[in-house]
């Protein structure tokens, strides 16, 4: 089935539009002439629809504004890499932009909302340059980041396995980027999978140097001798995401007992950082009059 045969993704703000055989993407004085066959419908911004005729086609202007919008909308939608094919040749102008926009966003401290677009513009990236072994690598950071905060830990689970899809691109690419077979084997650890994250670290051993080697070796020989947390640690993401909804609802006396639960595993407690649990922890306590616990919970924060 070819693409053009297949439904679109739906979008708030898009309709698409199918040509007629034979339409060609014109403009850039006739630097640009792209025929439209056997590629998918052309996304168009809703305002943009609304002014064509029954007689007219989408012009240059109209296309890239359309194709822009969907791929900030969802990377991952029906007809992506065909879009981002025709980005990268019809659209230097787009190109740019998307640039100066991952460079913005990389250049200071984002809420949950500016990493998700952080990833979706990396995303179209990588569609522009999929050989590029470095975008998978920091999709797979914004969503190690993404998944490990404690204000947005509801979303653990999605962010971890899509950071470990990423990385496994990322090595495949590159097998001898020694950080990104490292953070591979670290979500892997952290999915639970700690035989395969062994394996993958007992691969970059011959790329360390002696202090990286030392603290690999050491995470090894802690998983060959079973010193694990006693549940994976995303379930202790999990846990915790919990109990920050349980705290923001004012059941700060559950909260409190989840947190304690997940630190009483010293493996999970000693191998993450966990500065903000601990603050939240005496938060807690103190909104439940237990003073001296709270003290002692924020002298480790």
């Amino acid at each position: 089935m070819s693409n053009i045969q297949m439904q679109p993704t739906t979008l708030a703000g898009i309709k698409y539009f199918t040509p007629e055989s034979g339409y060609q993407l014109s403009g850039r004085d006739g630097l640009v002439a792209i025929l439209w066959a056997d590629k998918p419908p052309i996304p168009l911004l809703e305002e943009d629809y609304a002014v064509l005729d029954a007689a007219s086609t989408p012009d240059y202007d109209m296309v890239g504004r359309g194709i822009y919008q969907v791929l900030r909308l969802n990377p991952d939608c029906i007809g992506a890499a065909a879009y981002a094919s025709i980005l990268k040749e019809a659209y230097p102008h787009i190109i740019s932009e998307l640039g100066g926009q991952i460079i913005m966003l990389e250049a200071r401290e984002v809420d949950t909302p500016y990493i998700d677009r952080k990833i979706n513009f990396l995303k179209i990236m990588a569609l522009i340059d999929p050989e590029n072994a470095g975008l998978p690598l920091e999709i797979a950071r914004a969503y190690v980041d993404k998944g490990s905060r404690l204000s947005s830990l509801q979303h653990a689970v999605p962010s971890w396995y899509s950071a470990e899809k990423q990385l496994k691109i990322a090595v495949n690419l590159n097998p001898v980027d020694r950080h990104a077979a490292y953070e591979y084997g670290e979500a892997l650890y952290v999915l639970g999978r700690y035989d395969q994250a062994a394996e993958v670290w007992s691969e970059l051993i011959t790329l360390l140097e002696p202090a990286e080697r030392a603290r690999v070796e050491a995470r090894i020989a802690a998983i060959l001798a079973g010193k694990l947390p006693a549940v994976p640690p995303l379930d202790y993401l999990t846990a915790l995401a919990v109990a920050v909804e349980q705290h923001g609802n004012g059941f700060s006396d559950d909260a409190a007992a989840i947190i304690t639960d997940v630190l009483a595993d010293a493996v999970f407690a000693e191998q993450f950082p966990l500065n903000e649990v601990y603050y939240l922890l005496g938060t807690c306590y103190q909104e439940i009059g237990m003073m001296a616990e709270a003290a002692e919970a924020f002298k480790r924060s």
